[in-house]
């Protein structure tokens, strides 16, 4: 559990829709989004949200006017790597329930965004990013989910469709072919690769460094990454 610490500034607190609750807390430069007491996410340990971008971009390297979907802005860590790899052509959209959120990227965390919301690649969706994969047909060559700390419902209880039978057939639809599925998780679990199988795709399952400062006596910290891709 997360507690605030000397230094450790509340900038604000909000709601996930129909979910739990949220906090934006700042230390000198760095900040830290708290689910309830958990860590969510932070500016100290991003690597693996970079690595979510970068490692579907190279798998998706040569194809013209890609279209990315990222479920979740975050600090914006994932969003800003896509930019830098993807040329001139490609469309990025962004679903962000949460308002606040964009509201925090635009205003306390301003430096960190450093504009990548309003580059004319990006389109912000207010909106549930279950909502766009459900409505769509063959639209993207890559979807980028990373709104909960796996393939669980944890933000809020209706994310589990994401990660469920129904949810993955629906994002199947909603790529193109070839196209890629990319699940953060901040942990393993065979039994989504299981269910990614059974909607028909071919999972790759990468262990990714999270980038947190080595601590005497800990392992190093590792994050997963699902790479599902559609045949």
């Amino acid at each position: 559990m997360w507690e605030l610490e000397d230094g450790d500034e509340l900038i604000d607190t909000c709601r996930v829709p129909d979910g739990a609750r949220l906090r934006l807390v700042r230390n000198g430069d760095d900040f830290v989004i708290l689910l309830d007491r958990n860590e969510l996410m932070s500016t100290d340990v991003c690597a693996s949200e970079v690595q979510l971008a970068e490692m579907t971009c190279a798998r998706l390297a040569g194809r013209a006017d890609l279209q990315m979907l990222i479920g979740g802005y975050g600090l914006g860590f994932t969003l800003r790597a896509a930019l830098e790899v993807l040329d001139e052509t490609a469309h990025v959209t962004v679903a962000e329930i949460v308002p606040e959120i964009v509201k925090w990227a635009r205003g306390p965390m301003a430096g960190l965004t450093a504009g990548c919301l309003d580059d004319r690649r990006v389109q912000l969706v207010h909106d549930d990013v279950a909502m766009l994969i459900d409505a769509a047909r063959d639209a993207y060559d890559t979807i980028l989910l990373d709104v909960d700390n796996g393939p669980e419902g944890l933000t809020r209880a209706l994310n589990g469709w994401l990660y469920s039978p129904d949810g993955l057939a629906a994002a199947a639809r909603a790529l193109r072919t070839g196209g890629i599925l990319a699940v953060w998780s901040a942990f393993e679990d065979p039994a989504f690769v299981e269910l990614l199988e059974q909607a028909c795709f071919t999972v790759d399952v990468a262990s990714v460094d999270a980038g947190e400062e080595p601590r005497e006596g800990r392992k190093p910290l590792h994050h997963v990454i699902f790479f599902a891709t559609k045949a």
